[in-house]
């Protein structure tokens, strides 16, 4: 796994200043590999492929995201020829690390096994997964995509080839861990879960109230929501914690965060980093148990983790990300049109 740094590790200002730089150069390597990748894929497409799959960057669409089983817009793995999935699946692989890409292979698996388990391949379908491009793809300009399907919804915007936001940024999976039959023990996202039932427990063993409520919520709060506000600050900051329990956190913040490709994932950890310890928060509902229900959250005043287990029976995971001042790179497009005013 790749080592992350202790969020909480004190920095200069210059040494600040560097690493802006230098994440602000792998943004743009990583803008000029997504953009490739996508032009790639839209030259591949029909004109009648294009109709669905290409959308104004302007467009309601590009922030109608949806987690759940439902009709969607877009273009289909099922609609897309063996060549064009190639080129889909290389978009995929300019956003997400390796772990991640098989991560999301395996939601997509689960539904086919669903399908099978549910006797309805209609509604479970794993080819149902689809990509939307919003605007022109360009290493230098603003333009946006999202691949979306059920369990799995990924939302980039592009802002001038300087800046990527990948949020809102879903993983989920049913069931969370498979019991018999060929997939057997399968569980793309058991790091989730281990990691951080392992700080709820160590930190209600110091009788920090790190349990804000013993009734878990049915699912994450922030929900299918195009804007998500803040939540309530409960949970033990991380000014509390002993070193192993930052560690912890450390860790477990890494897995969410290495969704993406490295120099994208550094810029989300420094995010957090760059937050004072006191604002940031770890929060725990529900049962501490394996199989019973729970939801815990990871909060800053600008990112929010989070992970919520209670349906069928506590076996079927939901997890998200999300940039409460920045989720469809809001706040990122308002800065560049005042300094166009400018």
């Amino acid at each position: 796994m790749k080592k992350i740094l202790i969020l909480w590790a004190g920095l200069s200002v210059l040494s600040f200043a560097a690493e802006s730089a230098v994440l602000e150069q792998k943004s743009s390597k990583a803008a000029t590999e997504m953009a490739t990748a996508a032009t790639q894929f839209v030259a591949s497409l029909t004109p009648e492929q294009s109709e669905k799959a290409m959308f104004a960057f302007t467009a309601d669409e590009r922030e109608n995201w949806k987690f759940t089983p439902q009709p969607r817009k877009g273009i289909a793995i099922e609609a897309l020829t063996p060549e064009q999935i190639v080129l889909s699946k290389k978009m995929l692989a300019s956003l997400l690390s390796e772990r991640a890409l098989i991560k999301a292979g395996t939601i997509m698996q689960l539904e086919a096994y669903l399908a099978e388990l549910e006797k309805d391949p209609v509604k479970r379908n794993s080819k149902a997964y689809f990509t939307s491009i919003f605007g022109k793809p360009s290493a230098t300009e603003t333009w946006g995509w999202r691949f979306e399907g059920h369990h799995l919804a990924m939302n980039i915007t592009l802002v001038k080839g300087s800046q990527i936001v990948v949020a809102p940024a879903f993983m989920g999976a049913n069931p969370a861990l498979v019991r018999g039959g060929a997939l057997d023990g399968t569980q793309p996202l058991a790091k989730e879960e281990t990691i951080a039932r392992s700080l709820a427990k160590s930190l209600q063993g110091h009788e920090k109230k790190v349990i804000y409520t013993e009734k878990a919520p049915n699912d994450v709060l922030t929900g299918e929501k195009r804007i998500a506000e803040q939540l309530e600050v409960v949970g033990v900051s991380l000014d509390q914690f002993s070193d192993d329990e930052k560690k912890l956190l450390d860790e477990l913040i890494g897995e969410y965060a290495n969704r993406l490709r490295n120099e994208m994932a550094d810029a989300e950890i420094k995010k957090i980093k760059d937050t004072n310890p006191k604002d940031i928060r770890f929060a725990w509902a529900g049962s501490l148990e394996v199989d019973k229900a729970y939801y815990y959250r990871v909060q800053t005043p600008e990112i929010l983790i989070e992970c919520c287990n209670t349906q069928n029976n506590a076996n079927h995971i939901h997890t998200v990300w999300r940039n409460l001042k920045n989720d469809f790179a809001r706040d990122s497009l308002s800065e560049h049109l005042k300094e166009g005013a400018h």
